[in-house]
């Protein structure tokens, strides 16, 4: 493999990432700032409470899209190997996490970390995609979706005998674990943010 394209491959996977979608859809589009409202991030979930549905569905799929073509990198130099394919695409959740383009900020790279079990397994991917959708359903929270669904994919790596895989989701669930600190600890305290649909919404409007 060439050292060269290796690095050109992990530049790009991260100048990728480092588009902040949220924040171009809110400044074009809406002509808000998601970095200064909300959560003040340019992860989907403030882009559905700052900027609504639409704009977070299409924040979504690009954020998962960044994921995918950040791990694909390596094949556009014709270097094609899964287990690199998973490393470079982890560039691409650096570049989300802490874009250049906006001063290293960033979101919490659950999406774009999809990308890259897309790029690696699509019917993994379903699979993840449907546990995360049934568990927001479900909690109405994003934080306890995300961090359930990333731990149940880990647990389930290592049922593929891939140790560089396993090793990977397992790096990949701990950094986003890190990055949830804040609602993490607003879970502890019974006061994190929930969504205005999904089961748990529903009962707690019931009972008032």
């Amino acid at each position: 493999m060439n050292f060269l394209n290796i690095s050109i491959s992990i530049i790009l996977s991260y100048l990728i990432g480092s588009f902040p979608s949220a924040y171009v859809i809110g400044k074009i589009f809406y002509k808000k700032d998601v970095l200064q409202l909300g959560s003040k991030n340019v992860g989907t979930t403030n882009a559905y409470r700052v900027l609504g549905p639409t704009a977070a569905i299409i924040t979504m799929i690009i954020d998962i899209l960044k994921g995918t073509l950040g791990s694909f990198m390596p094949v556009f130099f014709g270097i094609n190997n899964r287990h690199l394919m998973l490393l470079v695409g982890f560039a691409a959740v650096i570049g989300h996490c802490f874009s250049i383009f906006i001063h290293f900020k960033g979101g919490k790279a659950v999406a774009t970390s999809a990308g890259i079990l897309l790029a690696y397994s699509p019917e993994l991917f379903l699979w993840a995609f449907a546990t995360f959708i049934i568990l927001v359903l479900l909690t109405s929270t994003v934080s306890i979706s995300s961090l359930t669904a990333l731990t149940i994919l880990s647990l389930v790596s290592f049922l593929y005998h891939d140790p560089i895989f396993s090793a990977v989701a397992v790096v990949v669930t701990i950094f986003i674990f890190i990055r949830h600190i804040p609602n993490i600890k607003r879970l502890v305290k019974g006061n994190e943010n929930t969504l205005n649909f999904g089961l748990v919404h529903y009962l707690k409007n019931k009972k008032k």
